[in-house]
């Protein structure tokens, strides 16, 4: 396989790596792989990296940096191939088992996008669960150096992502920590990117007010439920299985309350 040498382009710098290729209207890039500048594939890595592969090269002919991919019949478009004008990220990423010193700002990025066919089901876990799918298959393009799912902005290594995510394909939970993200304060644990799939996140406090270890295990589990329940419009109180009981309450439109009980 081949790489793009990106040494000498112009780079092009992507709040949230959300471009959309010319003359076609893309979705929001939902993953990211991330590639060593002076490895980028292009178009011929992936055709040669879909022989035998769960998925299918399309059409578009790598104009722009763009291809269409299509996987257990879902289209999804593929941006940032060489030798189109490299995308790079501006938005800080949280690193998960990546080297001291990772700079995900430096990676080329290439980026994958439900196609505008899926508009109105892109956030579906059956699709997610799809797109996810072949971010692995397409991490074993040579030169990657780290997977972001941007609605969480987290930046992982492949290993970590496939370990984490093959568990949910195979039927596990779903990753709470490589799909969305947690961040701990005096207050709680509070989600980033579960909006993404219910259009809330939520702030988990510990049993009177005093945050223990163990609810991070609890705000893991939370995140596993409202995956699978959906949205909150209405106070209830929910069991988790290995935790215990938390009472939940929306807080406006795209907040959720949680707390121990």
């Amino acid at each position: 396989m081949t790489g793009g040498q990106d040494r000498n382009s112009k780079d092009r710098r992507v709040p949230g790596a959300a471009n959309r290729p010319p003359g076609r209207a893309a979705g929001v890039p939902v993953a990211a792989l991330l590639f060593d500048p002076d490895a980028r594939p292009v178009l011929a890595d992936l055709q040669a990296l879909s022989l035998g592969r769960a998925f299918r090269v399309m059409d578009d002919g790598g104009v722009g940096g763009h291809a269409r991919l299509l996987c257990d019949g879902l289209a999804f478009d593929c941006q940032g191939l060489a030798p189109a004008t490299a995308r790079r990220i501006d938005t800080p990423l949280q690193g998960i088992t990546l080297p001291a010193g990772f700079a995900a700002a430096d990676q080329a990025l290439v980026t994958l996008s439900p196609g505008a066919e899926l508009a109105g089901a892109a956030r579906l876990l059956p699709v997610m669960r799809v797109l996810s799918g072949l971010v692995i298959t397409m991490a074993d393009l040579p030169g990657v150096r780290a997977i972001a799912w941007l609605p969480a902005r987290m930046a992982m290594s492949p290993a970590w992502f496939a370990e984490a995510v093959g568990i949910w394909l195979n039927g596990g939970p779903f990753p709470a920590l490589a799909l969305t993200a947690l961040s701990r304060s005096d207050e709680g644990f509070t989600s980033r990117g579960l909006a993404y799939f219910i259009g809330q996140e939520f702030v988990l406090t510990g049993r009177n007010g005093v945050v223990r270890d163990t609810d991070a295990r609890g705000a893991i589990r939370l995140t596993d439920w409202l995956v699978a329940h959906g949205r909150i419009d209405s106070p209830q109180t929910v069991e988790l299985p290995g935790f215990g009981t938390v009472y939940l309450e929306p807080a406006g439109s795209d907040a959720v309350l949680a707390r121990t009980l």
